[in-house]
């Protein structure tokens, strides 16, 4: 009986873990099912929001991943002269350039550079160390090597630059040969490229056999093809570049690399190096054609989806004939001003009435070897100490201060002597056996060195006596260079070119109180010809100092290579005007016009009085000191007609030897003479 009880207790609780058993399987599927439905859930809102919320960008990042945008370098823009030109065009060339892929490794440009170095020679004349230590460790045996050595630890964030550090600190560990530079330079030309940006491996002078061959491998080398490279070519003569400039032939120039890579261009890019071709860069250079290349497996598509643009083109003030005619009178004259210590001559034509440059002409002299180059660029960035050709803005410093008027200006030429100081006086006078009352025209048409002087005297308050204390204080410097700054002397044109200097200013204290005097007659301060021309044109035209320019014009390309539509185009500008009174101006323009017609026989350029048409102008012959011996500067400004300018005409000869040459006025002359030849016809009168 207890037996039958046990055993229906122990059925019994058998029975009741059934029935809990059975009753937990619902629960756990149910849980099971929620937890599924979820997760579908979780996923659905998933795909809604990268299909539909997202699908857009995420299909362009996919087509980004299986199609990319390669560059190509285009034809930079021309330069022409002011009747269209050619002044700087293009040659092309076959070359050799390589496209940086955007997955490709080190390794793998390596391997290619390697290749193509067995049948391309380039020019290794720009391999540097680090190029060189960049190509030995692209080795992997290389750099495992160094490691080693240098007891490098494997794989570290730093190694390449510890095996960089050892190599530098060990440089007989490795010596590269002369195919193994050439590789080396291929290699660093091909590591300097932007991903899918192309690049010239060799743009110039690649031989037949050199693209024979590299054409019969090209399947071998990835990236690597066989296209065009343009240079520049001048075909009214490579004398110009001393004025536009030149572009660089291997790449981006050390001292502006950083600056240009960030504004997008690639270490192997040619830009321009100086002057136009380097302040005008950006419009010359155009922008570069886009290829979209597709990838599906192992097959490659290209498309080309933007040509490029060919760089914009510059239109010059500058008359190409007249230019080279301006050069050739500086060169045919410059000898005879006696020249052994001359360091060059320089010369300015303008358009007093709108700044535009005709000319710009120059001569570099090395004092050491004797050896001449053209040197256009000079006139805006040496400055000469120019001598007595700057007496018209010292007159015009009298009239403005009132110590003269137009109607009474007469002023004694005398020996001029202050106390601690030589006697100073005019050319004609110096002892004063030749003492005489003179008009500030008459001033000018003899070139008065006394009545300047005088003039500073009287704009500082100082009352002068023979052998008087000078009593001036340095007040009077920056009263004389008001007046100076406002024609241009001695301040920057503003003209568009690069490099341009103020000028030289002297001491100006109480311990150079006596170099005053020297500076109203042009004998201390320093200014470029640019500047006398500005200087010039501003009296010519009666009071507006004009920006000398010399871009006419930025210009696009016709499809037949012609010049096409204007872009942009150069006006005149006003930078001030010196208001003055009509009559102060026609009292200068009096003394400027006796200077070539005027009867004294003291007259200074008294042979341009039969030139036509009329020249008014006016000499300087500075007092100076070059290459350790007495010589003086020869200078020339002035303009014709006289009695309506639409020319003028600057130059200089730093340092003559010959102090009675003409070369000056000769000069003058004949860029006159030359002006009226090849830019304007002669007016019917005077």
């Amino acid at each position: 009986m207890n037996f039958l009880k046990r055993f229906k207790g122990i059925f019994n609780q058998r029975d009741e873990k059934r029935q809990t058993s059975q009753s937990a399987i619902p629960f756990r599927l149910n849980l099971l099912l929620w937890i599924v439905a979820l997760l579908l859930l979780a996923l659905g809102v998933r795909l809604f929001y990268l299909q539909v919320l997202n699908g857009t960008s995420y299909k362009a990042l996919v087509k980004q991943a299986d199609t990319m945008t390669e560059t190509n370098n285009v034809q930079r823009g021309m330069i022409y002269d002011t009747n269209g030109k050619v002044l700087v065009g293009n040659q092309a060339h076959q070359a050799i350039t390589y496209t940086k892929g955007s997955t490709v490794t080190d390794r793998e440009m390596y391997r290619i550079a390697n290749r193509l170095g067995n049948y391309l020679t380039v020019n290794t004349s720009r391999l540097t160390t680090r190029n060189q230590m960049d190509y030995f460790l692209a080795d992997e045996a290389h750099l495992k090597q160094v490691e080693k050595a240098a007891k490098i630890k494997a794989g570290s964030t730093n190694a390449y630059d510890e095996a960089i550090d050892y190599l530098q600190k060990h440089p007989h560990f490795f010596k590269l040969s002369k195919q193994e530079k050439n590789k080396a330079m291929i290699y660093g030309s091909m590591s300097g490229a932007y991903s899918l940006s192309t690049t010239y491996i060799k743009a110039t002078g690649v031989t037949a056999k050199e693209l024979a061959e590299v054409g019969e491998h090209l399947s071998e080398m990835p990236g690597v093809k066989i296209g065009s490279a343009w240079t520049r070519n001048y075909p009214e003569g490579k004398d110009i570049q001393s004025l536009v400039g030149t572009v660089t032939t291997t790449g981006l120039p050390s001292d502006t690399q950083n600056t240009l890579l960030a504004q997008g261009y690639s270490r192997n890019d040619n830009v321009g190096a100086s002057y136009l071709e380097k302040l005008f860069q950006a419009t010359l250079a155009g922008s570069k054609s886009q290829t979209e290349v597709s990838t599906s497996g192992t097959r490659t598509h290209e498309k080309l989806k933007y040509a490029g643009k060919k760089g914009d083109n510059l239109v010059l003030t500058i008359n190409a004939e007249f230019q080279k005619k301006v050069q050739s009178i500086l060169e045919s004259n410059y000898g005879s001003a006696g020249i052994a210590d001359s360091p060059g001559a320089y010369a300015v034509v303008m358009n007093p009435n709108t700044g535009a440059i005709y000319a710009m002409a120059g001569i570099d002299r090395d004092l050491k070897t004797g050896k001449q180059t053209v040197d256009e660029i000079g006139a805006i960035n040496h400055p000469i100490v120019l001598g007595s050709v700057v007496k018209g803005a010292t007159i015009m410093a009298g009239l403005m201060t009132g110590v003269i008027t137009p109607s009474n200006n007469v002023l004694t030429d005398q020996p001029i002597k202050v106390a601690g100081t030589s006697v100073k006086g005019s050319w004609f006078n110096k002892s004063g056996g030749a003492n005489v009352g003179l008009t500030a025209p008459e001033a000018l048409e003899v070139s008065s060195n006394s009545y300047m002087m005088q003039l500073a005297m009287k704009m500082g308050g100082m009352h002068y006596s023979y052998d008087t204390q000078i009593t001036l204080t340095p007040s009077i410097f920056t009263k004389l260079r008001y007046y100076f700054n406002m024609f241009g002397l001695g301040v920057k044109t503003g003209v568009d070119l690069p490099g341009e200097t103020v000028g030289y200013r002297g001491a100006a204290d109480q311990k150079h109180i006596g170099s005053a005097l020297d500076l109203s007659y042009g004998n201390y301060d320093a200014y470029t010809v640019m500047q006398l021309a500005q200087y010039m044109s501003t009296l010519a035209n009666g009071g507006k100092k004009l920006r000398p320019y010399i871009v006419k014009q930025i210009r696009e390309t016709n499809p037949d290579g012609t010049l096409g539509k204007i872009q942009s185009e150069t006006q005149p500008e006003v930078q001030s005007v010196i208001n003055a009174p009509k009559s102060y101006f026609d009292l200068i323009h009096q003394g400027l016009y006796l200077v070539t017609h005027g009867s004294s026989p003291y007259v200074t350029v008294g042979t341009m009085k039969s030139e036509t048409p009329s020249i008014s102008g006016k000499t300087g012959s500075a007092e100076t000191v070059s290459n350790g011996h007495s010589t003086v500067t020869l200078s020339f400004a002035g303009y014709a007609p006289s009695d309506n300018p639409q020319v003028v005409v600057a130059l200089s000869i730093p340092g003559a030897s010959n102090h009675d040459s003409q070369a000056n006025i000769n000069m003058a002359k004949q860029i006159f003479a030359a002006y009226w030849k090849y830019v304007q016809a002669k007016p019917s009168s005077n």
